[in-house]
């Protein structure tokens, strides 16, 4: 809001000789407790410059600074700081009045505008079942492109998948020993599954089949019409398999091209690395060494004349940049693979693409089973579309419990149900590990997406039984307690958004959102809302305002809000 202008005004008015307007704006923080003001200003760093205490120059300035009553109603000198109280009547008015006036693009911003954003995101391993540890990069993913497009940005979505390597050769091998073409047929990817698992168990025992797996990707690499007829057949059923369950998100992509779309360019890349001189034998394979980046060589070529996702990952960088003309390529990929992408970005610098630096990995930690990350191979996973289905089967209990009458039940369980998987993930920190738990999941009080979805109902049914906001606003004075601690959360909302979106980090606004609903309860608690009067608009449009907040904020975060619970 404007408030904050006016304060960096004043301020930088009395200090340009030391600091500047950016310095000041910088330095002013909201303090942790209402009663030291709504904006603090430190005076630590003028104490040199004037060669006084901070307490002198925070007392002095506190007298000199003479704001607009209609935007500060009083100043105080605390310690070292300068505290600033607003006034609460007119800059709530002017917070609703922003919020009513943009509706749900408020907490937009443009600085994207023009621009556009290249995003690597879920990218699952096709003949294998979607399971709760790709849910991360598909959810964090989504919901950071749509917060950066909420900034401005054009986004370009893309399912890298991961269908070509080592694993397909060994697949394929383990269907032709193992495989039943009806069995396969009648229920594809849990059955590829189960060869996949039977594969791994039987080489601890039978070395050999590691080299039957290598020798059939070498087929499937050399064009092998059996290999190919059979890799097509297993990627067809699982992007069918997927394709529901991104429909259950709400997840969309611009591109499906995988590893294999660029495995006919790898060709390319080892002449031009050959070409430059960056490629060195090692043991048979070749590689680029990285010694002067403090990192192992990059493999780019095994010794069997097979290539590695290293190389895939050069070509597919090449293509996006080219296609898109990005000002960042975004991989939203696990902590894991934190090596990977610096050696990714090394080699493209070493082959003379200066745009290198614009590759950003956005890791995120693993999502855990009783303490241990889960493993396709070794068979101990959470099937996605199970703890979807789970979900959603709870909701709908829930509601039956709650408020049989309903209208729309499997609607709306749905909504909630899938909601409560994808906040379960999106509220931790990024870069933290996620214990997989139902019971946390799926509780609908607390921090979890149902606690916001019935916040929003119940903001909605109290302007539906309002039947509308009208103006003007006028507020209580006793209300202002719980009141003024909504309107300052509204208020920061463009900058949760902001903040979100140059950290790659939806929890942020999850966790706003949070406050914000928790902050609304105890308003519906505690104030008459809907009792008649002068104060009765204002209330509601508070109520409107937090409305639109949270449904946007959710949107943002992939997850759809019902109108009634």
């Amino acid at each position: 809001m404007n408030v904050t202008h006016e304060i960096t005004t004043l301020l930088a008015n009395e200090l340009n000789e030391h600091l500047s307007p950016e310095k000041i704006k910088a330095l002013l923080e909201v303090p942790k407790h209402n009663k030291m003001g709504d904006l603090a200003f430190p005076c630590f760093e003028l104490a040199k410059a004037f060669k006084k205490s901070p307490a002198s120059i925070a007392g002095e300035l506190s007298i000199h600074i003479q704001p607009s009553p209609s935007v500060v109603s009083h100043i105080e000198a605390v310690g070292p700081y300068v505290n600033f109280f607003f006034n609460k009547a007119s800059f709530t008015k002017e917070v609703l009045a922003a919020v009513q006036t943009k509706g749900n693009l408020y907490g937009g911003h443009t600085f994207g505008n023009g621009k556009t954003i290249t995003m690597d995101l879920s990218s699952p391993n096709i003949a294998k079942p979607f399971s709760m540890g790709h849910l991360r990069s598909t959810v964090i993913g989504n919901a950071v492109g749509n917060i950066l497009e909420k900034c401005g940005y054009t986004v370009a979505r893309l399912n890298y998948l991961g269908d070509w390597g080592t694993q397909f050769g060994k697949l394929i091998a383990a269907y032709k020993l193992w495989g039943v073409e009806e069995k396969v047929r009648a229920n594809p990817i849990q059955e590829l599954l189960k060869l996949y698992v039977k594969f791994h168990d039987e080489a601890k025992e039978d070395p050999s089949l590691e080299e039957l797996g290598r020798s059939w990707f070498v087929k499937l690499e050399q064009g092998d019409q059996e290999a190919t007829e059979l890799w097509e057949w297993f990627r067809e059923e699982s992007l069918h398999s997927f394709g529901s369950i991104y429909d259950l998100l709400n997840v969309s992509f611009d591109s499906y091209k995988g590893e294999s779309s660029f495995h006919m360019q790898s060709e390319e890349i080892l002449t031009m690395l050959k070409e430059k001189s960056l490629l060195e034998e090692s043991d048979g394979a070749l590689v680029v060494r990285l010694d002067d980046e403090g990192m192992p060589p990059a493999l780019i070529q095994k010794s069997d004349g097979t290539t590695l996702y290293t190389t895939r990952d050069l070509a597919a960088a090449i293509y996006r940049k080219e296609t898109y003309n990005h000002a960042a390529s975004l991989y939203v990929v696990g902590n894991e693979q934190s090596l990977h992408f610096k050696q990714l970005r090394a080699v493209l610098k070493k082959m003379g693409y200066t745009w290198a630096d614009e590759i950003t990995h956005v890791p995120f930690g693993m999502m855990l089973k009783d303490g241990k990350k889960m493993s396709t191979r070794k068979g101990k996973v959470v099937f996605l579309d199970e703890a979807l289905e789970k979900s959603i089967q709870f909701a709908k209990e829930n509601i039956e419990e709650k408020n049989p009458d309903l209208n729309q039940k499997e609607e709306v369980a749905q909504k909630v149900g899938v909601g409560a998987v994808i906040f379960h993930d999106v509220k931790n920190d990024r870069l933290n590990d996620v214990e997989f738990s139902y019971e946390e999941m799926l509780k609908f009080e607390g921090g979890t997406a149902p606690y916001l979805q019935y916040t929003y109902a119940r903001a909605k049914s109290i302007l539906r039984k309002a039947e509308g906001v009208t103006t003007p606003y006028a507020f209580k004075e006793e209300d202002w307690e719980y009141t003024w601690s909504i309107v300052q959360k509204v208020a920061t909302f463009p900058e949760v958004i902001k903040q979100a979106a140059a950290h790659y980090d939806p929890s942020k606004v999850a966790k706003y959102l949070l406050k914000l609903g928790q902050a609304f309860n105890s308003y519906y608690a505690n104030v008459r809302i809907l009792e008649e009067g002068p104060y009765l608009s204002g209330r509601l449009a508070l109520t409107e305002a937090v409305a639109i907040v949270i449904w946007e904020g959710l949107s943002l975060l992939g997850i759809e809000v019902p109108e009634e619970m």
